[in-house]
């Protein structure tokens, strides 16, 4: 009882401290989060419309996205926090000490990353709609948003919420370069210092708030599929 006393006392003494880290876990996930909507769908979409026997079969504008893609996706993403920190600082004045800072480097994977998603969701989408599409007349627009996001709008949420949870995983390394978040907490207060009980806390919280995004995407994924 005194243990849990104590703990409910602590709790309340760092709990401004795990607010402000929870903002700035939200201020690089929000910034990941755009970058892929905005950026990784289209890309992963010409991805597969340039594949071969795709509608807009083109292999050089394929071989090249799709180089820069993986090359991004294999690099380790300290590292590339790390080589980012010139570029960040000339466009932004600052790398460091800043969650806006730190989300560079996140919006850049979260774009390769999602783009990959997009192009398996679209590869899954059968043959026939394809056909249909080009039997109709379709241009590409169309094919686009009238036949393929809509035949795999649920796997696309699905992807989107997978990519979602690696997202919070690289915003625990963020830390490094002071951008902070709820996984910097948990390092600092418990690794560094040894307040293990807000290092699980903290690790709490993180667990908390993928099961809650992953059951929230897979019931608006089951919701849109109508298949």
């Amino acid at each position: 009882m005194n243990n849990l006393q104590e703990y409910g006392q602590r709790l309340i003494e760092f709990l401004p401290d795990i607010i402000e880290s929870l903002g700035e876990t939200g201020i690089m996930m929000s910034f990941a989060m755009l970058a892929a909507i905005i950026l990784g769908l289209p890309l992963g979409t010409i991805l597969f419309l340039t594949d071969e026997d795709n509608p807009r079969e083109n292999k050089l504008v394929y071989q090249v996205l799709s180089f820069i893609i993986n090359t991004i996706r294999s690099f380790p993403f300290l590292l590339l926090v790390v080589s980012m920190q010139p570029l960040i600082r000339a466009t932004y004045g600052r790398a460091t000490g800043d969650p806006v800072a730190a989300s560079f480097p996140m919006m850049v994977i979260a774009v390769a990353l999602y783009a990959r998603f997009v192009e398996q969701s679209l590869l899954d989408v059968d043959r026939g709609v394809l056909e249909t599409a080009d039997a109709l007349g379709a241009n590409t627009w169309q094919l686009v948003t009238k036949f393929l996001f809509v035949e795999a709008k649920s796997s696309l949420i699905i992807g989107y919420t997978t990519a979602f949870v690696s997202f919070i995983s690289y915003s625990t390394i963020m830390g490094v370069v002071g951008g902070g978040g709820i996984g910097d907490f948990a390092i600092r207060y418990g690794y560094q210092r040894y307040e293990t009980d807000m290092m699980y806390t903290a690790i709490v919280l993180i667990i908390v708030i993928v099961q809650v995004c992953q059951w929230l995407g897979l019931k608006l994924a089951k919701k849109v599929d109508h298949r």
